[in-house]
């Protein structure tokens, strides 16, 4: 039985409480700092206001990546990974499932997909109706597919995918850095406090207890930083490093890296002056990636996307297979090209 529209709204309303709970812990730790450290506790203005500039700096930052990764919508796969009508009208009135894949393997031919289920057969959501692209996967939470999805993440009551990784990644960055110049400029006045060279005031609790927080909260933060990073670096999201992407001649874990730096170019973009604001500039569309292990011909490549109307008909390459430009190679593995095929629509 499908749940009630008011269990609906109250679960909907409860995954918010992460979210409630960070933002509560990111106002008073502003109180703390702003009102009880530079306002009654530093005596010398110099110091007073320059802890304040390099304060609201990162403080800006973090609140601006957390609310990007908060607020950008998942991107989801676009129409033309759907099934056609009559296909979807033969795919549900068949009961066969060997028949079934049949009708989506030759649906499929028409899209750049080419990662595999564990058993070989082709990646569909019964719930969204939708050959899943490459790297995609159906969100319970979200009750949707999500591009290149990484994770739900609680604390941002959002999926971390496509639309929003390179968000989440400055997310964690700003997070560290926040925590670090709080623990860095609140130390003195904690020692002091601590050792009663300070008179006990109302904020010797706010600024003992803000250097603890921002201590555990840094501890807690680099080491999800630090794997993410990481995952970067492999070109990888967290599904596929707990389970490796399924291509036609198997399961590779490197399947998509690229070497480190296009992988870290796919994340956060081809020019460095973007990585450090949240805004997105991540390479491709979602729908389909460079990958090492796909090995067609292009020009049979560029007459499937023809006919499924993804390219032009003149030849055009520009989001069609990649060329030997600047921003578009051949990639080579063993004596094979190796193809991408991109589709219009960012998130």
């Amino acid at each position: 039985m499908a749940p009630s529209h008011a269990f609906r709204c109250c679960k909907r309303a409860l995954n918010w409480t992460p979210v409630l709970f960070i933002n509560l812990v990111i106002g008073w730790s502003y109180y703390a700092y702003v009102v009880e450290l530079c306002v009654y506790t530093i005596p010398n203005d110099a110091e007073r206001i320059s802890y304040l500039v390099v304060f609201h700096l990162f403080f800006a930052m973090f609140i601006w990546s957390y609310w990007k990764t908060i607020l950008s919508k998942p991107a989801n796969p676009s129409v033309a990974f759907a099934l056609p009508s009559a296909d979807k009208e033969l795919y549900e009135r068949e009961q066969r499932a060997e028949v079934q894949q049949e009708i989506l393997k030759r649906v499929a031919r028409s899209l750049p997909v080419y990662t595999r289920t564990a058993g070989g057969a082709i990646r569909y959501c019964d719930f969204c109706q939708v050959i899943k692209p490459d790297r995609c996967h159906h969100c319970s939470t979200c009750e949707m597919c999500v591009l290149k999805m990484d994770h739900h993440c609680p604390w941002v009551n959002n999926c971390v995918g496509f639309s929003n990784y390179k968000f989440f990644v400055l997310f964690l960055t700003y997070a560290a850095l926040y925590c670090v110049v709080i623990c860095a400029t609140v130390m003195q006045y904690f020692i002091k406090f601590w050792t009663k060279e300070l008179h006990d005031t109302h904020a010797k609790f706010h600024i003992l207890f803000l250097f603890f927080v921002a201590a555990l909260f840094f501890i807690s933060v680099m080491s999800l930083l630090g794997y993410h990073l990481w995952l970067v670096g492999k070109n990888r999201t967290t599904i596929e490093a707990f389970r490796a992407p399924v291509f036609p001649n198997g399961p590779d874990k490197n399947g998509f890296s690229l070497g480190f730096r296009r992988n870290v170019a796919e994340v956060f973009g081809d020019r460095a002056k973007d990585w450090i604001f949240p805004v997105f500039s991540s390479q491709g569309d979602g729908h389909s990636f460079v990958t090492r292990l796909v090995h067609i011909d292009p020009e049979q490549a560029n007459s499937v996307l023809q006919q499924n109307g993804k390219i032009p008909s003149d030849g055009e390459n520009s989001l069609g297979v990649e060329g030997d430009t600047e921003d578009s190679r051949k990639e080579k593995t063993d004596g094979d090209q190796t193809v991408v095929v991109m589709m219009d629509g960012k998130p």
